[in-house]
């Protein structure tokens, strides 16, 4: 029963990292890369005009 409890709560801790980290709206991983796809993506129709 503990090892399942403590999986779980693992699990949990796991997802709000993620969500923390990665998904945040902002601030995030993702939100930052397409930040600099966005601008990667200006810069080349820059040159092509």
């Amino acid at each position: 029963m503990r090892n399942i409890l403590m999986t779980v709560m693992l699990i949990v801790v796991v997802v709000l990292l993620f969500n923390n980290i990665i998904a945040a709206d902002s601030t995030g991983t993702q939100a930052r890369i397409q930040e600099q796809g966005t601008n990667a993506n200006t810069k080349i129709g820059e040159l092509l005009n």
